[in-house]
């Protein structure tokens, strides 16, 4: 945190509200409509940075993307997930987002194009002055507000995470990474390379693998992969039979599955690898060697599982489309990959899919008017006042998760800000304001 300027004044245009809510994603729509719901007479405006509601979901367009998680679970608990299928693709979730938005009027309060620049918390006036710039006019405008709510996600959305691979100038073909898809990337009757083994990898691979001549993953070590059904077979069956607790028993019936999993998983670690590398082993129906390309080094849960929809990567695999090399990358070369063995993976398309860059509250720096108390007995005493505020709302004592993860933004420990971050927001029933 930085401190500003106490007698700082601004030329730009300057309105009130009592909340801003940074990001129209998924977290953003889950905080709006638990502050109109709960605390009807706030007023409250979204900032989103870009053109479009959803944030991730509008961002990646990449082939085959899709939840990694069940919607069951991840949808919002007002407004049940209505597909029948648990792993939702991309497209699906994004309409969901947005109609949901539509539904409650959260739409009519956000405005697009409003990059934020930073915060800057004023003790003396016991509020937030959020700086914004268009982003196609470069408008500045500044907006006050007691309350700030920090939904923009934990990544960087102008920058993906890829190594510094050696000769990528060399390679003849195109190099792209999964953040940056464009809708005209052609990889039909192409050799592909998808660099990553982790949950976008393991999407890519069997959607690439429908048009492309071969598509190769290609990982430096192995990771734990499970195939569970694209539909929910207790979710279609409560639909049909008993809509009215359709979605509470079944996003319950997935919460409890999942954690006996992992407890499982974390107690029993050997019995569980055997079970998981059995099932992938079945899945393959030895057309590859699972010992060297998906036995991890590690325990089940020590890094994420990875989840894949009715066994597609299996399928790929088995059909001849896909094949997995697990090796280390030398550098690259004008027709592909050579690797550290001294082998060459031809390729015409080589998708980087090595990870993101995390940028907390999308990066937005957060400022503060001096005071005699230093920043960290503000944060301390910010964050023990955001505990107490979750705690205290009977809401929350009956939400789905106890949860809360927020974080600080203030500059005296006599403010009353609290900024929250989106990951966790949909874990926030009511806060007094």
């Amino acid at each position: 945190m930085i401190d500003a300027d106490p007698n700082r004044t601004y030329s730009a245009r300057v309105e009130h509200v009592d909340v801003v809510i940074i990001g129209a994603g998924i977290s953003g729509i889950d905080a709006a409509y638990h502050l109109q719901t709960s605390c009807p007479d706030r007023t409250y405006v979204i900032l989103e940075g870009r053109d479009a509601i959803g944030g991730t979901w509008d961002l990646f367009r990449y082939p085959g993307i899709r939840s990694d998680s069940d919607m069951y679970t991840l949808g919002f608990p007002f407004r049940p997930w209505p597909g029948d299928k648990a792993i939702g693709d991309g497209a699906s979730i994004l309409q969901y987002i947005r109609d949901t938005a539509a539904h409650y009027g959260i739409d009519n309060n956000i405005r697009f194009a409003h990059r934020v620049e930073y915060a800057e918390w004023s003790s003396t006036r016991s509020e937030w002055t959020v700086h914004t710039r268009n982003a196609h006019t470069g408008e500045q405008r500044q907006i006050t507000c007691q309350f700030l709510f920090g939904c923009a996600g934990y990544y960087d959305y102008d920058k993906a995470y890829t190594p510094d691979f050696e000769g990528t100038a060399d390679f003849r073909g195109q190099i792209v990474h999964p953040q940056f898809w464009k809708e005209d990337t052609d990889y039909a009757g192409k050799r592909v390379v998808v660099i990553g083994s982790g949950a976008t990898a393991v999407t890519l691979v069997p959607a690439l693998a429908a048009k492309a001549a071969h598509v190769t993953m290609l990982q430096r070590s192995p990771t734990y992969i499970a195939s569970i059904p694209a539909r929910d077979p207790t979710a279609a069956w409560l639909q049909k039979n008993v809509p009215s607790l359709a979605a509470n028993v079944t996003r319950w019936k997935n919460i409890a599955i999942a954690m006996a999993f992992y407890q499982f998983c974390r107690r029993a670690p050997k019995l569980a690898a055997k079970l998981l590398i059995k099932q992938t082993d079945k899945q393959l129906k030895g057309t590859v060697d699972v010992a060297t390309h998906f036995t991890p080094s590690y325990n089940p849960w020590d890094q994420r599982l990875c989840l894949v929809p009715d066994a597609d990567l299996f399928r790929a695999i088995r059909k001849g489309g896909v094949s997995i090399v697990t090796d280390h990358i030398d550098r690259f070369v004008e027709t592909g990959i050579k690797l550290k063995s001294g082998e060459i993976l031809e390729a015409d398309l080589i998708v980087t899919a090595t990870g993101l860059v995390m940028r907390p509250m999308g990066g937005i720096k957060l400022v503060s008017t001096s005071c005699a108390c230093s920043t960290t007995c503000a944060t301390t005493a910010i964050r023990r006042r955001c505990r107490a505020a979750i705690r205290r709302s009977p809401k929350f004592r009956r939400s789905t998760s106890r949860r809360a993860t927020c974080s600080a933004a203030s500059g005296c420990s006599r403010a009353k800000a609290i900024a929250c971050r989106g990951a966790s927001t949909r874990t926030i029933r009511s806060i007094s304001i």
